[in-house]
């Protein structure tokens, strides 16, 4: 089983200082901060996911990309922007059309041919066809939207057919992979007949995200019994971890997801991975930097100068605990201390005392702790959460290789 992150220009600073918050003067994002898989010791994914609104955007809307990043990804291409080619390494590249984006556009807001110079100008491996989301599950088709459904459907069906031909003729050098849309097992199924019979060998399968793990199995299954030799699929946006090795009896061979990455910094329990479990992460705010806690002095809430000092000296002795020179019961002190400035009615207590005891970053070979110690385990901007995250993928490639075995990065013929 293949894994794709996709991408959202998430980089850190090798040289960001942690004592100082700072990154050095000069620093230039685009040269000198780091993706994961130039930070990581190991290879954390298969491959990388980018889509064209991150890049884009669309309809007046911007993307994360500025323009010098822009024109630069355009001049060197999707491998030498990411610096993907390193003898170690073995990452492909899928370009997509970032669905989610303009679900509530009538239409999807590019051409296939804007798509297809996308793809083919940028050099990826493999290109997602345009198309339009449905969000809605409904297999009884009883749904007042499901006209509106069908239509999105085919047009996402028509769009396909269009792509694999722009795409043949112009003799392109990456994959073209269809898209299924639906709301049922039966459309999800009759998507990717028509899919099949227009030519596509690859298949990827959107609108799945909210959908409950039952309901994506009842999808393959029906999938499963159209789904014809030699094609293979690939879920959009879907992580089940416990449920790949029977997804892929189904055909699966690959997916994306940001969720190893998001949980360290959007989740309010799961913020730090380990093989056999997660831990939360230790919140410490800063009183000059988090809106939050920046409101709360403004309203005359919180004391500036009483929440400073309870921030630094969470710092500081978290820091000394890392250098094994303050004990367990002096940092939960001030880390209580501190939450109930901030946070009055939630104490964090027993689940931080857990993570210290634990301290489970002082064992891990991920290439990020062993540098950022204890840092990477405080919730607390951008260069710490992002770091953490980084780390997380590489404990989930780990998990992802425990379920399906090592075998796992040569088994999907398609990708190889």
């Amino acid at each position: 089983m293949k894994f794709f992150f996709p991408d959202s220009q998430d980089q850190v600073d090798p040289s960001f200082d942690f004592t100082t918050e700072q990154s050095p003067e000069f620093r230039v994002r685009q040269r000198d901060d780091r993706y994961a898989h130039e930070v990581l010791r190991r290879q954390a994914y298969d491959g990388l996911l980018v889509s064209k609104p991150i890049v884009d955007g669309f309809s007046g809307v911007g993307g994360k990309y500025t323009l010098a990043q822009r024109h630069r990804l355009y001049r060197l291409g999707v491998r030498g922007f990411f610096r993907l080619d390193q003898p170690h390494w073995s990452i492909r590249t899928m370009g997509d059309c970032g669905a989610f984006t303009y679900v509530r556009e009538p239409t999807p807001p590019y051409s296939v041919e804007e798509v297809v110079d996308f793809y083919d100008g940028c050099g990826f491996d493999f290109g997602v066809s345009v198309d339009h989301v449905i969000l809605g599950y409904d297999p009884t088709n009883t749904s007042d939207h499901v006209s509106q459904w069908r239509d999105r459907q085919q047009l996402t069906l028509d769009l396909a057919a269009d792509f694999v031909r722009s795409a043949a003729n112009r003799r392109v050098r990456f994959v073209p992979v269809g898209v299924a849309q639906g709301w049922s097992p039966k459309s999800y199924a009759a998507a990717v007949d028509v899919l099949q019979r227009i030519g596509y060998a690859y298949i990827a399968l959107g609108g799945m995200v909210s959908l409950k793990t039952p309901q994506i199995e009842e999808c393959l299954e029906a999938v499963a019994a159209v789904r014809h030799r030699g094609v293979s699929l690939h879920l959009l946006g879907v992580t089940r971890l416990a449920h790949v090795t029977k997804f892929a009896s189904y055909g699966v061979i690959s997916f994306d997801s940001t969720s190893p990455f998001r949980q360290a910094f959007k989740d309010d329990t799961d913020n730090y991975y380990t093989r056999e479990r997660n831990f939360v992460a230790i919140r410490v705010p800063q009183t000059e930097g988090n809106p939050r806690v920046k409101s709360l002095i403004r309203a005359g809430r919180l004391d500036n100068d009483k929440a400073r000092d309870a921030e630094q000296q969470c710092m500081k002795r978290l820091g000394d605990f890392d250098r094994r020179s303050c004990n367990l019961t002096s940092v939960l002190e001030a880390l209580a201390r501190y939450s109930s400035l901030i946070e009055p009615d939630r104490d964090r207590t027993p689940q931080y005392a857990d993570f210290l005891e634990s301290a489970p970053w002082r064992d891990c070979d991920c290439g990020i702790c062993e540098k950022a110690g204890i840092q990477v385990a405080i919730f607390r901007g951008t260069e710490r959460n992002k770091r953490r995250g980084f780390h997380n993928l590489h404990v989930f490639s780990e998990r992802l290789s425990a379920v399906t075995g090592s075998e796992r990065l040569e088994q999907a013929q398609v990708l190889v």
